[in-house]
């Protein structure tokens, strides 16, 4: 293939997979006819005018949104928009036991309304009705008792016995119309599930047990309404034995499901009891005994004994699940305290099922029973068949007590009573259409119950003007394709918006030069694909958004703005270039070209002070300011000028008090409390002219005065204004003596300071002249001691002689 080929594809591919995230799903379709555009969402419309495509557009911008076509320019009569629609076919009303006759057979009674819908469905857009469910009173019920029947459930069996009279007098109280079944199991009756020994296939008990053989599930009766019957058949049924703990339980669930011939199964409510005191065998552990083949879901019940055990594995969980649901059996698992918990996690995967807890000795087998039905007859819960690829089911539940809910909640209503009756509304949508585009039928039903709403669903694959397609048409470049919805859908092989080319001429260089502006420029100008050598240009995410164009260099979106909008909003942009709405002008539109709004009340244009651009003054002298440059808040006499005004409106006082509120409402008056209160001139974006006048009581008040950018004046003045008052004496005199003695004090501290300091200087002086009268008579040569000192030579020695 063509590199070139390879390179558009792959940009092709990259552009789709943005704009699917992007932009809405009409232009991510990238459709080419009107059938592919409608299935691409309820909001696509397509546009069949044959002149409705702009050069450089590519046939799917026909298809867009219903409002964006419009704004387009396609005629409201043009664009193909089929809409979905709900037929109630069947509608029997829901049974009233009141005003109904009192012996209705099963099949007359309807708890379902309605029964049979239509609906034909759009791309995207949902279809929705209403379900109503009305538990009938004295509704049929079909009972089938399937019992464990090894070693360890001996005493349960002989409790068991007298069950068909006791439970049909208890079902009495629910029902007129109560048919009760029986069936037994055990196990595969292969090794290693049992032992194969010819004794112990015999009497698979020891010592002097007498047990009947092994088996794997019997119908030891079918449903009746003889409750004696049932008495005498269980009466006589042995127990028997197998070697593993777990049970083939499963094996016989699946027969009694699928058999419903030969159980005996009506069309009501349908109940299956499961009684054991055991676990249970599922998918799989077949292959112990070497069995490999699945289960197939079908009954093989001959002589009402299932013969397939050894040839089929356990059914699975999930495979039981759509057995029971398939039909309408609603499941009790009677089991002992030790199971229960193993049976609670089955219960939470089996819909409509409850586990009981069984005694011993199934003592309690009874109450049990009729307690697991009441719980399941309680509620409600809506299934639905497997639905067709592309369509999605929504369900809202109104309840009882008008409880709401939504979601997989809103297929359920709980605590219902007989005759209760709730509603469901069911909301079906489809995506696409089917690859077939034939109706198709689903199924919605209560669980457990046999009555169901069939809902048939065509849908519109195609436009109504497909059918008026004109087939090798001549303006499809000589019958290359099918003329319809106002374009050509072209034969296979052929490309091109008349079909005029083979695909595999689609991209050659002559063609290419075709789709060039000039040599020096991309192809499309990098804004489109060359196709059969036209440029076809490419969408934007957004659908105001378009490339136009010979050469796509054109768009709608790449024009000046001004104030956040293309063009300013006065205008339209084509090619890159605003053009203006009469009356505006500039690169932006953004330019009034009316001067009213510059005419002053002098009828002069901005008072003769300025020029009128785009719609506003601009004054010559910047002193000057408004909008018609009128005021001029700092010129010289402003504050003369409002003076008087300001003292009346302010104080109440001044020349014009009388005339106030005649001559001065044309400012608005502020008052602050001080003068660094007032407005400074820094601190405003427009120019502050400060003012200080004298009043009629000779006192001074401040203000100021200015003039907005809205051309408001705006006076702020201080409250109080500052007038002149008289000395006071008593401070004054009291300040005089108070500094007389301070002085005083002062000067007699000074006189103090300064003998204290003279009299430390005489004392100094005093004794250093003492100090200097004094000498040192050991120097005196003239003195001479008159003492003389003698010392005896003997004087301090011992033994001396005189």
């Amino acid at each position: 293939m063509d590199l070139k080929l390879i390179l558009v594809a792959f940009v092709g591919l990259l552009y789709s997979s943005y704009s699917q995230k992007e932009g809405n799903e009409c232009i991510s379709a990238n459709a080419k006819y009107c059938g592919e555009c409608i299935q691409a969402g309820a909001k696509c419309g397509w546009c069949s005018d044959p002149n409705f495509l702009k050069q450089g557009e590519t046939v799917s911008s026909r298809c867009d949104e219903l409002q964006s076509l419009v704004k387009r320019g396609c005629n409201k009569t043009f664009i193909e928009n089929p809409v979905g629609r709900r037929k109630i076919v069947k509608n029997t009303e829901v049974t009233d036991r009141n005003k109904a006759p009192k012996n209705l057979k099963p099949e007359d009674i309807t708890q379902v309304q309605p029964q049979k819908v239509r609906l034909t469905l759009r791309s995207g857009e949902p279809q929705a009705f209403e379900l109503k469910f009305k538990r009938a009173e004295d509704y049929p019920i079909d009972l089938y008792y399937l019992m464990d029947l090894s070693f360890s459930m001996k005493d349960d069996l002989e409790n068991v016995k007298n069950l068909g009279t006791s439970l049909m007098k208890e079902m009495s109280k629910i029902t007129s119309d109560f048919r009760i079944g029986f069936g037994s199991f055990v196990e595969k009756t292969v090794m290693p599930y049992i032992s194969t020994t010819p004794a112990k296939l015999l009497n698979p008990c020891t010592g002097d047990q007498n047990c009947t053989s092994p088996f794997s599930y019997k119908n030891v009766l079918p449903l009746t309404s003889d409750g004696s019957r049932f008495n005498n058949l269980v009466g006589v049924q042995q127990i028997s034995g197998n070697l593993d703990s777990p049970e083939g339980g499963f094996d016989a669930i699946m027969q009694v499901a699928v058999c419903g011939e030969q159980i005996g199964w009506r069309n009501v409510t349908r109940l299956l009891v499961f009684s054991t005191d055991a676990g249970f065998h599922f998918a799989g552990d077949g292959k112990l005994g070497g069995i490999v083949l699945p289960n197939d879901g079908k009954c093989h019940l001959e002589n009402n004994i299932y013969t397939m055990s050894h040839y089929y594995d356990y059914p699975s969980i999930a495979h039981l699940v759509q057995k029971l649901s398939d039909n309408n059996i609603q499941t009790i698992f009677a089991v002992t305290e030790e199971f229960q918990p193993v049976y609670q996690e089955l219960k939470n995967l089996i819909p409509k099922s409850a586990v009981g807890t069984l005694s011993a000795n199934s003592s309690n087998v009874i109450n049990l029973i009729i307690d697991a039905y009441n719980s399941l007859s309680s509620e409600v819960i809506l299934e639905n068949s497997k639905l067709p690829e592309g369509v999605t089911i929504a369900y809202t539940s109104r309840c009882k007590n008008g409880v709401t809910n939504k979601g997989e909640n809103g297929r359920k209503c709980s605590n219902i009573s007989i005759g209760d009756e709730v509603h469901f509304n069911i909301s079906i949508t489809s995506k696409g259409c089917p690859k077939q585009g034939k109706p198709e039928v689903i199924k919605v039903k209560p669980l457990g119950f046999t009555e169901e709403v069939e809902i048939t669903l065509n849908f519109i694959c195609e436009c109504d003007c497909h059918s008026k397609g004109i087939k090798n048409s001549p303006d499809c470049h000589f019958g290359n394709g099918t003329y319809e919805c106002g374009a050509c859908r072209c034969n296979e092989g052929r490309v091109g918006r008349n079909c005029e080319c083979s695909s595999n001429d689609v991209a050659t260089e002559d063609m290419d030069q075709t789709c060039r502006k000039d040599n020096g420029t991309d192809i499309c100008s990098n804004n489109g694909e060359c196709v059969c050598g036209t440029c076809e240009c490419n969408k934007r995410e957004n659908p105001e958004e378009r490339y136009s164009g010979q050469f796509c260099e054109c768009d709608n979106f790449n024009c000046d703005r001004s104030g956040g909008k293309l063009c300013g909003g006065h205008g339209r942009c084509e090619c890159r270039k605003c053009i203006c709405d009469p009356g505006w002008n500039g690169t932006a539109c953004d330019c009034s070209l009316d001067e009213s709004t510059c005419l002053a009340k002098n009828k002069q244009i901005c008072n003769g002070r300025g020029r009128c651009e785009c719609g506003a003054c601009k004054c010559d002298d910047p002193k000057f300011q408004g909008a018609t440059c009128e005021t001029c808040p700092t010129c010289p006499g402003v504050c003369a000028e409002y003076k008087d005004c300001v003292e009346c409106r302010a104080f109440g006082t001044g020349e014009k008090k009388e005339t106030c509120e005649k001559e001065c409402n044309d400012f608005t008056l502020t008052k602050v409390p001080t003068r660094d209160k007032l407005p400074q001139p820094n601190s405003e974006p427009y120019p502050v002219m400060h003012c200080k006048e004298r009043d009629a009581n000779d006192c001074w008040f401040y203000y100021t005065y200015a003039v907005t950018n809205s051309t408001e004046k705006v006076v702020h003045v201080v409250e109080e204004p500052e007038c002149p008052t008289g000395p006071d004496i008593i401070p004054i005199v009291a300040g005089v003596v108070a500094g007389i003695v301070l002085i005083g004090l002062a000067l007699l501290l000074i006189w103090k300071l300064l003998m204290i300091i003279h009299d430390r200087r005489e004392f100094a002086k005093f004794e250093k002249e003492k100090m200097n009268a004094k000498w040192d008579t050991q120097e005196n040569p003239i003195y001479k001691s008159p003492i003389n000192q003698f010392q005896n030579p003997n004087y301090g020695r011992k033994g001396a002689v005189l």
